[in-house]
């Protein structure tokens, strides 16, 4: 059995941090103007060089993400900018490239091609034989498309055995294929293959139901103008021949409406390829990490580099002990299930990996645990072994008599809250907030990398 490189994402050098204290084996940035993270993204010239050198130094590996789908104005820049990061001593240079446009691709592989390319998962490889292309011209791994099951990867594994294969197992998923979205862009004029997404697939939408003439125009139903899902005149039922009972719902027609941009009425409806649904569930493929071992997938990677270090560290944890425990020969904890079901999402699915759920002993898809639920509420700043103290940097309020749990990167300790000083050593019965430092007892020692969450019972 394969073990998997654990790949984690890094927004900032703190991210990066944590990732690696928590259990990753490398991770991913990218310089906004050719990654597909423009907003939010702390990674400059020097920041990921300093990044680089942080990770070497552990014995960890950067990949520098430069997945972008450019337009004129940046290819012609492309390689200048990216020349002070790769013409320069090997151990102080990224250990590889992550691209996605052709284009680019052949400008690197013509310029510096000693330097590993791993094909982004924006190239949307779906088949063996575009793994095999892709190899031909001198990719090292390829990142498969979100859109594949675990046969599929299996038969591409099988297919091309001397690529490294690389698959996302946990993060945000796109409404679009590949994350090709055009709403961004339709709304805002921000394109999301130049890194610049607002996410509008996961703002505040209302449905409305609409009338849909005999021609097929969408168009909202005139007040008081009876609104009968069963109607077969305008809305015959498909599959007449079988024995399938579609819902009359399916073929009625739906207006969105955001709630920001009132009276922009977009229609919603189903066709024969399915439904088009807005703000998809979050990946969560945790069940699936034993076969995608199996299978020999080479690393595993998970999304998120606008989320917080908290996230990092969490996820890191969890998929760390998974792939550790399969590796040793044991079963999958139940209770890494509820450690992500802890984390801020909005549901959770294992996306195209198992086309057909039949969980009849255990309820993956949802988790393990509904009354247990944490919020993030302090980081180590400082640890007093004498007494057993450590001073935090508070993220969220919590108070006297709550149950806290110290987050390490092996096991985490939960324990009752007995006390809390501010930073002059006077007893207060409630931590306030983010900007306030207090004392608290803690019931191992910790450091500057420990985090602290409130178990909301």
């Amino acid at each position: 059995m394969k073990i998997p490189e654990l790949l984690l994402p890094a927004g900032t050098l703190k991210h990066l941090d944590y990732a690696f204290y928590y259990g990753a084996d490398a991770v991913y940035a990218g310089q906004p103007r050719y990654s597909l993270r423009a907003r939010n993204n702390d990674f400059d010239e020097s920041t990921i060089l300093h990044g680089i050198q942080k990770a070497h130094q552990a014995g960890k590996q950067f990949f520098l993400a430069s997945n972008v789908i450019p337009h004129n104005s940046k290819v012609c820049t492309y390689l200048d900018d990216l020349a002070p990061l790769v013409e320069i001593d090997k151990d102080a240079r990224p250990d590889a490239l992550i691209m996605a446009d052709p284009g680019l691709i052949m400008l690197v592989r013509e310029k510096w091609p000693d330097i590993p390319v791993h094909l982004s998962v924006q190239a949307n490889t779906v088949n063996y034989a575009a793994v095999q292309f892709w190899q031909k011209i001198g990719i090292t791994r390829v990142i498969l498309s979100r859109e594949l099951g675990l046969d599929e990867i299996a038969e591409i594994r099988q297919q091309c055995p001397d690529i490294e294969l690389e698959v996302f197992v946990h993060g945000a998923l796109c409404i679009a294929y590949s994350g090709r979205c055009l709403l961004s862009g339709y709304f805002n004029h921000r394109d999301p293959n130049q890194g610049t997404c607002t996410n509008a697939c996961r703002w505040e939408y209302q449905l409305r139901p609409a009338a849909q003439t005999i021609s097929g125009d969408i168009k909202p139903l005139v007040p008081g103008q009876a609104f009968d899902p069963f109607d077969e005149i305008e809305h015959p039922p498909l599959f007449e021949d079988t024995k399938i009972m579609r819902h009359p719902l399916a073929d009625q027609a739906w207006l969105l409406e955001e709630k920001e941009r009132p009276g922009e009425l977009m229609p919603i409806f189903e066709d024969d390829n399915g439904t088009y649904i807005m703000n998809s569930r979050d990946l969560r493929a945790l069940e699936h990490v034993g076969r995608l071992m199996q299978i020999g997938v080479d690393s595993l990677k998970v999304e998120g580099r606008t989320k917080s270090h908290y996230y990092v560290a969490r996820t890191a944890q969890v998929y760390r002990r998974a792939i550790d425990d399969i590796a040793a020969g044991k079963e999958l904890d139940p209770r890494l299930f509820a450690d992500l079901n802890n984390l801020a999402n909005r549901g959770y699915t294992d996306g195209f990996y198992q086309r057909h759920h039949s969980h009849e002993y255990q309820n993956y898809l949802d988790n393990h645990s509904r009354s247990k639920q944490q919020q993030f509420v302090a980081e180590v700043i400082e640890y007093d072994a004498d007494r057993q103290m450590a001073l935090l940097d508070v993220k969220n309020k919590f108070c006297r008599g709550d149950e806290l749990e110290v987050i390490l990167p092996k096991k985490n300790l939960s324990y009752r809250l007995e006390q809390i000083y501010n930073e002059e050593g006077t007893a207060i019965e409630v931590a306030p907030g983010s900007g306030h430092k207090v004392w608290a007892p803690v019931p191992c020692a910790v450091n500057e990398m420990t985090l602290i969450a409130r178990n909301n019972e």
